[in-house]
């Protein structure tokens, strides 16, 4: 290429080295002169920039960029994206800014620079939280531009290449985040060129020993069977030439790490992974895929049960291909895949393929890659709203996996889920509001329980309820991201807007006992308030004060400019007293270590984060909570409450069988639910019962320990925690 040349000759003049920039720019013959002129300038920009840098290997620092652009090259990525992996360490290595590579390569590079660097300038309290930090600006850095994560992918798999330098436990740290994270990225994305070799160097450096074992047992199987895999491809060749079909038979090895991860999965040996080896058979359409199907399973008898049709139903990363295992001679299985040119493109480039290929004819041909990353970084988008870096990395984390389940809605259409997805999982794949307001589900037409697995091929059917809202237990079952993200997100919003009336409530209360109230303080005083305390609104200073950061005695103090209130004076007077309904969810609690219920004599208790819990006034505790009378707070039971408070009791009986099914099936008669049952002391004639019950009063607690004394096999019923 004569203007590669050019362009070659021109930075050996002004004293540049070439690190491998001969053969990037060779790699860059499908773009047109002027933009591989950009490209060049961009690499004269990194080269002055990174000038005295070596790697821990030695190299000049610059042979790190150029192999990431080579990479990504070999992609056929636009300049821009090449321009950006030569800039990409320029922001965080070297005294350039943002606002230079703007200035010179334009917006898109720029952008693209900064969601690949680090974010080594902040200061963070834990090295893992830095980490999560970088992850989650890279995330949404990448749901702008997805070539953000290309960039990514192609530095962490030169890093990987050149891992030797380091140290041993600095080796395998980054090899278990690379394949934690950035592998799978990579497999969701679809580009099987960079996922294999990430997983193959990830497994290499993490498990060194391993590695090397299995490694000597493939190379042996397979020079073993080189001949008699190459005439498996020759009767391959024949039969589909005999046919008519025009074919590209392909033989092919699996990545190692593939290989081990099945083996621990199903715990097989080595001999019974049955894709060791595989042929791929590239057709021109799709129609030739199913043809040859049929002649392949003439040819050699199909494995049963190992069939999967791909085409029909992709996977979520838009990979397409029909897989059959074969029993071959002496009854060793051998995989085929089957698959046009386009849907090979797209296995082994994946949402590359938008750049390698934009013809519209293929991309009617196959899914496209780059809807399905679009529908992912959209979860991922959401995702990120109020979650802290770590809790986020883990939420993808855990969405980075391939989908294995194909299940219907009622209208046909199909949804990939993770293995082990329950029913809320499906409600909140068919959008968030549906999720949020679930209340049952119904599997082929049968009501199931929400927690229940689905399984491929199910149909299922969500039943919502208006006011309906999600159980914070939903997030021990569910297993897909998207739906754990979601309940969080929700509760923790539904905690903030509980404490907001709370905290309004309280200070309310502390305010009428200064003859004040809400109402009476003016806007004047209220913004001065929120000016000395630094925030920003009443919403925030009421959210403050109901999650118990703020006290509102001496809030209303600071608003009133009253004079601080004596600990004697405070619990001289009569302050007006909250109201407790039961309902007010997540900022009211209710001591576990007495079980306040209906009717009993309370006190609340500010606890920081948590807003107030309610304790009976003869709870044991109260000596200890009275060092501190600041933090407590009058409040009454509203008349009329219609739920169940869990309570605690003992039943001391005599040791005979059957005795605990007898007292439970009494205890149910009184309507009282059974919400947990241990035994506290088993002695050879006795034995102490502990149960927690649902009440709804000492009305209804009365009844329930009258009934229980009434039994013979009783000697006494006491209430805990009195």
């Amino acid at each position: 290429m004569d203007y590669g040349a050019a362009i070659l000759d021109r930075l050996l003049l002004i004293g540049r080295k070439n690190f491998g920039l001969r053969q990037l720019i060779a790699r860059l013959s499908y773009l047109p002169e002027e933009q591989v002129e950009k490209v060049a300038a961009a690499y004269e920009f990194s080269a002055a920039a990174h000038e005295g840098q070596k790697r821990l290997s030695g190299e000049a620092y610059i042979s790190h960029p150029v192999a990431v652009a080579s990479t990504l090259a070999d992609l056929h990525m636009d300049w821009q994206t090449i321009a950006a992996a030569l800039l990409h360490d320029v922001i965080e290595d070297t005294p350039a800014a943002r606002t230079d590579i703007h200035d010179k390569f334009g917006a898109d590079v720029a952008a693209l620079v900064d969601g690949v660097s680090k974010l080594d300038k902040l200061s963070f309290t834990s090295r893992a939280e830095a980490q999560a930090e970088s992850f989650r600006k890279m995330m949404l850095a990448m749901v702008q531009d997805i070539r953000v994560i290309l960039v990514k992918l192609a530095d962490r798999l030169h890093n990987m290449q050149t891992l030797d330098a380091l140290a041993l436990e600095k080796k395998r740290r980054i090899a278990r985040e690379t394949l934690d994270v950035y592998a799978p990225i990579a497999n969701r994305l679809g580009i099987h060129a960079i996922k294999s070799q990430l997983e193959d160097l990830g497994f290499k450096h993490a498990y060194p020993l391993r590695y090397r074992v299995l490694d000597k047992a493939v190379r042996r199987a397979e020079g073993n069977q080189r001949q008699f895999l190459s005439r498996i491809e020759d009767r391959l060749e024949k039969g589909l030439k005999e046919a008519g079909i025009d074919c590209r038979v392909l033989g092919r090895k699996k990545n190692l790490y593939s290989i081990y991860r099945k083996m621990i999965r199903k715990g097989h040996a080595l001999g019974e992974i049955a894709d060791v080896f595989a042929f791929r058979l590239i057709l021109p359409d799709v129609d030739s895929c199913y043809r040859v199907l049929g002649i392949v399973h003439q040819l050699y008898k199909p494995s049963p049960g190992k069939f999967k049709d791909y085409i029909a139903i992709p996977r979520v990363n838009a990979y397409q291909s029909l897989h059959t295992v074969l029993i071959g001679p002496n009854g060793i299985p051998i995989e085929v895949q089957i698959r046009t040119e386009q849907m090979n493109r797209i296995a082994e480039s994946g949402i590359a393929a938008h750049w390698l290929y934009k013809d519209p004819q293929s991309e009617r041909d196959a899914v496209p890659p780059q809807a399905r990353a679009r529908e992912w970084l959209a979860i991922i988008n959401e995702m990120q709203v109020a979650t802290d870096s770590e809790e986020f990395l883990e939420h993808v984390k855990v969405d980075l996996f391939p989908d294995k389940v194909y299940v219907f809605t009622p209208k046909g259409d199909i949804l990939r889920l993770p293995r082990g997805s329950t029913c809320v999982d499906f409600a909140y794949a068919v959008h968030t509001d549906v999720g949020n307001r679930c209340v049952a589900a119904k599997i082929d037409r049968r009501l199931v329980p929400l927690r229940s697995q689905v399984q491929n091929g199910q149909t299922i059917e969500i039943v919502t309820a208006r006011g309906a809202r999600p159980n914070p237990a939903w997030v021990n079952f569910v297993a897909t991201a998207k739906a754990r993200a979601a309940i969080h997100h929700f509760l923790r919003d539904m905690k903030k807007g509980e404490a907001r009336d709370l905290g309004k409530r309280l200070l309310d209360q502390s305010l009428r006992d200064f003859d004040s109230s809400l109402r009476k303080v003016s806007g004047e005083q209220m913004k001065k308030l929120l000016d000395e305390l630094q925030l920003d609104n009443t919403s925030e200073l009421f959210e403050q004060i109901g999650l118990g950061e703020r006290l509102a005695p001496v809030i209303a103090q600071i608003l009133l400019q009253k004079k601080p209130v004596t600990a004697s004076a405070a619990t001289t007077g009569t302050p007006t007293p909250i109201v407790i309904a039961g309902t007010e969810g997540l900022v009211v609690s209710y001591a576990r270590c007495c079980h306040p219920i209906p009717d009993d004599p309370i006190m609340g208790y500010l606890s920081a984060g948590r807003g107030v819990v309610i304790h009976r006034t003869a709870c044991g505790n109260l000596g200890e909570y009275r060092k501190q009378p600041h933090k407590w707070i009058p409040v009454m039971w509203e008349s009329g409450i219609e739920r169940d408070f869990p309570l605690e009791i003992r039943v001391d009986v005599e040791n005979r069988p059957g005795v605990l099914a007898e007292v439970a099936a009494r205890i149910g008669d009184t309507g009282s639910n059974i919400e947990q049952v241990s035994v506290d002391e088993h002695l050879e004639d006795s034995a102490a019962l502990i149960f927690v019950l649902g009440v709804r009063d000492r009305v209804h607690l009365a009844n329930v320990i009258k009934s229980i004394r009434r039994m013979k096999m009783v000697k006494k019923v006491t209430r805990t925690g009195a």
